[in-house]
């Protein structure tokens, strides 16, 4: 692998849009990953991404907007899962089914799909130049929807994380939260797909919640610490990534695991201190 940063500054102009929505994306992804970690639905991440790309796979092969078929694909997993597996053993049996089927109508889209290959690549592993203005308006429009609603549930919803039977008790509206949620998720990851493919949004949605968690327990530093991570993982991948031929993925997954590794020693030590 090398690296050329002779025509940096005209790469970086070139994917700007790509940096905006990179930015975007891991202070969203930040920020829902800490309800993620704390509702314990990692694997729901991985199964709703698994529609989101056959979605955006039919897209692709139909010539129709990828974004919107990513999100109708994330949408119909997140609604299935939140009104189907009220229980974690459910949800969990569900996402299992999910996630194969979801995968195969994915791959026979693309089988099917007589353009670039390129293009069938950046849905599974994510493209650097994969998201130009047009995307980058709907990204952000369905980015600032996923934070106002969050924002709106924020208090009820991290009751119910916490303490799911006593908010029941509370007159929660636990299984309208789990919907909401669910369904904030999906947009979530249908935005992520289009960044860092469909193979490794949890290196977005996941591992930045999972590394702020590691080093606080604050609720309010826990939030800000994992979109911090998240927005490092995904802007500096990006801006690594550039002066390769490689994709992106697999520079913000590095990063993220790195950031988690030192929390994690970060962690220890404290625990060895105390």
């Amino acid at each position: 692998m090398t690296f050329d940063f002779s025509d940096y500054g005209a790469l970086l102009h070139l994917v700007q849009a790509s940096v905006l929505a990179g930015a975007v994306l891991g202070i969203v992804g930040g920020l829902i990953g800490v309800f993620v970690m704390q509702r314990d639905m990692a694997f729901a991440v991985h199964g709703i991404s698994e529609l989101s790309f056959a979605g955006a796979a039919a897209a692709l092969l139909l010539g129709v907007n990828v974004v919107a078929g990513s999100v109708v694909g994330s949408l119909i997993a997140a609604a299935i899962i939140g009104m189907l597996g009220s229980r974690a053993r459910d949800r969990n049996s569900i996402i299992g089914v999910l996630m194969p089927f979801g995968l195969g109508l994915g791959i026979l889209f693309l089988a099917l799909y007589p353009g670039r290959s390129g293009n069938k690549f950046g849905l599974l592993t994510g493209q650097i130049i994969s998201v130009d203005f047009e995307q980058l308006g709907l990204l952000l429009g369905l980015s600032i929807a996923v934070l106002a609603v969050l924002l709106v549930i924020w208090r009820p919803l991290t009751f119910d994380s916490l303490d799911p039977e006593v908010a029941a008790a509370r007159g929660v509206p636990s299984r309208a939260l789990s919907l909401v949620f669910m369904l904030l998720l999906g947009l979530t990851v249908a935005v992520s797909v289009q960044v860092i493919g469909a193979l490794l949004v949890l290196a977005l949605l996941v591992t930045p919640a999972a590394s702020a968690l590691r080093v606080s327990s604050s609720p309010v530093l826990v939030p800000v610490l994992s979109m911090a991570f998240g927005f490092v993982s995904a802007v500096g991948g990006i801006l690594l990534a550039l002066p390769t031929a490689l994709p992106i993925s697999p520079f913000i997954t590095s990063i993220s695991f790195a950031i988690y590794l030192v929390c994690r020693l970060i962690g220890w030590r404290r625990k060895v201190k105390s």
